[in-house]
């Protein structure tokens, strides 16, 4: 699903990405360690061009979006992002929230429609009738696409146990039910994968089971995850590889139980000797 070759990023005379080169399949779960400071984000903000990469390519589903000349937003679609800090927008209600990037996309993507079947439209009037070409089929409309969105974001909502919490604002609740709608608001645009940029750091401890229990169940369905994190146990249980970056590289990358129980980099028999007690 993903192929990054020889990833560089640079801030200034800062190298902060020193050439990573990895290949995510779909329904993989990569879960990324690492000291502070490290590039960890860096890496996962460079994956769907939140940072543009000085360096080096990504090919998200045979596209390098990479590339300047890409359209970014027309991928970042299928790319869903979880940040350490939820970022829900504090004016809106929680179901406002959900619904804003489906809406959204759906009203440009017919209105978009809307524009070529115009243009197609006073085309035709000029070519025979044989050399028409044909209309964009448009079934629906923006009082629909709202109607279901609302339908699909009170379906999520009640799956994390939050549909009575769909017309409050975020204020009203606890770190990790903003988590947690966090998490659904990047499912409601039915996401290739999701990247998670440690999306426990910021919780109370009590809060936390309650997130990493609904990234595993999102495991279990087959949801590719690329997750920044500092939750080793839940590396250990969920991931199915599990790379650890220093200085801006990929010092070693592995199966939890290789990485954990037999490392092989100096560097990261240093780091696991001072997070897991």
């Amino acid at each position: 699903m993903i192929d990054v070759i020889n990833l560089e990023k640079r801030f200034g005379d800062n190298q902060v990405l020193r050439g990573i080169s990895i290949t995510i399949e779909k329904g993989d779960i990569i879960v990324v360690v690492g000291p502070s400071g490290s590039g960890k984000s860096t890496f996962l903000r460079c994956l769907n061009c939140m940072e543009d990469p000085t360096g080096g390519q990504i090919i998200f589903n045979g596209a390098d979006i990479a590339d300047m000349k890409v359209d970014i937003n027309i991928h970042r679609r299928h790319m869903g992002m979880v940040f350490q800090h939820f970022n829900l927008f504090n004016n809106k209600t929680v179901i406002q929230n959900i619904m804003l990037a489906p809406v959204l996309v759906q009203c440009q993507d017919l209105r978009k429609a809307k524009q070529k079947n115009a243009v197609t439209r006073l085309a035709n009037l000029f070519r025979s009738s044989s050399a028409r070409k044909e209309l964009i089929p448009v079934q629906t409309t923006k009082a629909k696409i709202k109607e279901e969105a609302r339908a699909q974001a009170l379906s999520l909502l009640k799956r994390i146990g939050l549909e009575d919490k769909a017309d409050v604002y975020p204020s009203t609740l606890s770190g990790g039910q903003k988590q947690r709608v966090a998490i659904i608001r990047s499912l409601a645009m039915n996401p290739d994968v999701i990247l998670f940029d440690e999306p426990t750091s910021a919780l109370d401890p009590e809060m936390v089971g309650e997130v990493l229990d609904l990234m595993k169940v999102l495991a279990k369905e087959g949801m590719t995850m690329i997750i920044v994190t500092h939750e080793m146990g839940f590396a250990k249980e969920v991931a199915n590889k599990v790379l650890f970056i220093d200085d801006g590289m990929i010092l070693e990358s592995a199966p939890p139980e290789e990485f954990f129980g037999a490392p092989k980099n100096p560097r990261l028999r240093e780091f696991l000797s001072k997070v897991l007690v």
